[in-house]
């Protein structure tokens, strides 16, 4: 019967560490990207009240997803399935004074 350690590399007991051997990982910093994001409107620079309440109704998603349809009809889709979504978010887009489309509207 042959030996195993003519197969198999035998390692030493104790080996010296030298600073050749040890090779260092890069840095986290270095090799982490982040992912680039698409640009959410500056929400600190807005001074409409109005503006206000509608991205609180953009961001609440008990009246369902709101990519892809104007608040309106975000807002009727909720009422017909009996959500009962704020009379002032219907008044406030009734009225003309604001922007149709919701916070998220060409960001994804």
């Amino acid at each position: 019967m042959k030996s195993v350690s003519g197969i198999y590399r035998q390692k030493k007991k104790n080996p010296a560490p030298t600073k050749s051997s040890k090779k260092q990982p890069p840095s986290r910093a270095a090799t982490t990207a982040v992912p680039q994001t698409p640009a959410l409107p500056d929400l600190q620079d807005e001074s409409n009240g109005n503006e206000a309440v509608l991205r609180q109704f953009d961001l609440n998603m008990a009246y369902g997803p709101c990519i892809g349809m104007p608040r309106l009809a975000r807002w009727e889709r909720a009422q017909k399935l009996g959500l009962n979504p704020p009379q002032e978010i219907e008044r406030l887009l009734k009225s003309g004074k604001v922007q149709a489309e919701s916070l998220w509207n060409g960001c994804i």
